[in-house]
């Protein structure tokens, strides 16, 4: 399944009763377990009217499906928390946390929140930087600057953030914020994600300069304006910093440095998935079952 209209969704999600059970399936397997407390296996577990909770029949022993989750001591409907994922997983350039808003009937600083937690949750279900060498064959590398605002010639990037990204031919893209740009810091990262042997491009940065050692690495000169050599380019990762520079700019405006790695794990979440809407806002529903990222 590819498509997941919003049809489908409202006949999945109609309330939170069938929200919280989807949280119970996941976390615990469905309503008959083993109670943590009696003993009991496949114990029924009924949803309890004024809690997020079920209990057992056996025992009264109550299961809390939400604690742990981005759900935990939220206020907010759970058919709002997951109208809002389906919003995000909707759209290539990003949703606004005033749009949020807007189609919730929920404060700005209600909306700013989940959509910010919800970002986190897509950074924890796609990973970035750190998850192993799970990228290999021909691997397209690149950084770039984004949100500030250029101050002056001499200190114009002072104001930005580096972004680095790594996209492997037909597969998928990691990309998260880095401190700088120094052989030390781009080639530990490439290390650790990038399989040796492989085959890398890159442009001309002076920081790619020792791959050729671990890989088979290949460079174009941007500043030559040449852009293609032989198989070697970097194109389909400039796509993606385009379209994800034009979102920003469109859609959010402003972010800050602090915030950028949420920005950036998300377009990286709705790139890597791309290819079904169905998947993409399932393995975000299921992501509730992953460690929670803390605060940030």
């Amino acid at each position: 399944m590819s498509k997941y209209t919003f049809k489908q969704f409202q006949e999945e999600y109609p309330n939170d009763a069938a929200c919280l059970a989807k949280l119970m399936e996941i976390n615990y397997g469905g309503t008959e377990i083993t109670c943590p407390r009696c003993g009991v296996e496949r114990a029924k577990f009924h949803p309890m009217t004024k809690r997020r909770a079920f209990a057992c029949q056996e025992c009264g022993h109550h299961v809390y499906p939400a604690a742990g989750t981005i759900f935990h001591k939220s206020r907010t409907n759970l058919t709002k928390w997951f109208f809002a994922m389906y919003l995000m997983t909707s759209t290539r350039h990003g949703v606004a946390a005033k749009e949020i808003e807007r189609q919730l009937g929920v404060t700005y600083k209600c909306a700013w929140r989940m959509c910010h937690e919800l970002r986190k949750l897509m950074a924890a279900a796609d990973h970035d930087f750190g998850g192993g060498p799970g990228l290999r064959g021909h691997v397209e590398i690149d950084e770039t600057l984004v949100g500030g605002v250029a101050k002056g010639h001499k200190n114009r990037n002072t104001n930005k953030t580096i972004v680095m990204g790594l996209l492997q031919r037909d597969g998928k893209i990691l990309a998260a914020p880095i401190p700088d740009v120094t052989i030390y810091t781009v080639e530990g990262i490439i290390n650790e994600n990038v399989a040796e042997g492989s085959t890398i491009s890159t442009d001309e940065h002076r920081a790619y300069s020792g791959l050729k050692h671990a890989y088979d690495h290949g460079a174009v000169n941007h500043s030559a304006k040449e852009y293609v050599r032989d198989d070697h380019h970097v194109n389909s990762l400039e796509s993606h910093w385009s379209l994800f520079k034009r979102a920003v700019k469109g859609t959010h405006v402003h972010i800050s440095s602090k915030h950028a790695w949420k920005y950036v794990s998300e377009f990286s979440y709705r790139r890597n998935m791309r290819h079904s809407h169905w998947s993409m806002f399932n393995l975000l529903v299921h992501a509730f079952a992953l460690p929670r990222l803390q605060e940030n």
